[in-house]
């Protein structure tokens, strides 16, 4: 059985595309760029289930039509839009290169105190000034920069982000 923080989430199934049970696939994440993967997880009915590719093909840099071992029919691909994409960890080579959304629920934690600051909920890259969004236990989204001069450590097995608050931000609550 597949848990979830041995996945991360790195898109979405669209509709179906023909009639041979083809889908589109919306990715957010660069992975194909960077590992030839043989398979995605998609979560179907709350459930992780591995799902192997036949054959991909990207239409944009976001965008790829996918077809799946045993589904080949519109009525089959039909049940699979909507569904949550996620990649295995174990093949994401996140050593060689880093992915942004491979630590989508890692926690934050000060790292002069330990404390946790929250838990970062997504990761802001649309400008040069990329932002994490931090939830924190209170409810409060917090947007701390990402710069790597702040980042001391990231704990992939603890899924801990251990971050040097810079003096004055917390107060800005």
């Amino acid at each position: 059985m597949i848990r979830d923080e041995e996945v991360y989430k790195i898109g979405r199934i669209g509709k179906a595309h023909g009639v041979k049970g083809e889908v589109t696939m919306q990715v957010d994440d660069d992975v194909f760029d960077r590992v030839d993967a043989d398979y995605v997880v998609l979560r179907i009915d709350g459930i992780l289930v591995p799902f192997f590719f036949e054959e991909y093909r990207f239409r944009t840099d976001t965008t790829a039509l996918v077809k799946f071992y045993d589904i080949d029919d519109m009525q089959h691909a039909r049940r699979l839009t909507g569904c949550d994409v996620f990649f295995p960890h174990e093949l994401a080579d996140e050593d060689d290169q880093f992915s942004w959304a491979a630590i989508i629920g890692y926690s934050i934690c000060d790292a002069s105190d330990g404390k946790t600051i929250g838990t970062l909920t997504g990761v802001d890259d649309s400008t040069a000034n990329i932002l994490f969004n931090v939830e924190t236990a209170d409810g409060n989204v917090l947007l701390l920069p990402a710069a790597e001069p702040l980042i001391e450590s990231i704990d992939s097995e603890a899924r801990r982000i251990d971050y040097r608050v810079p003096e004055g931000l917390m107060e800005l609550k």
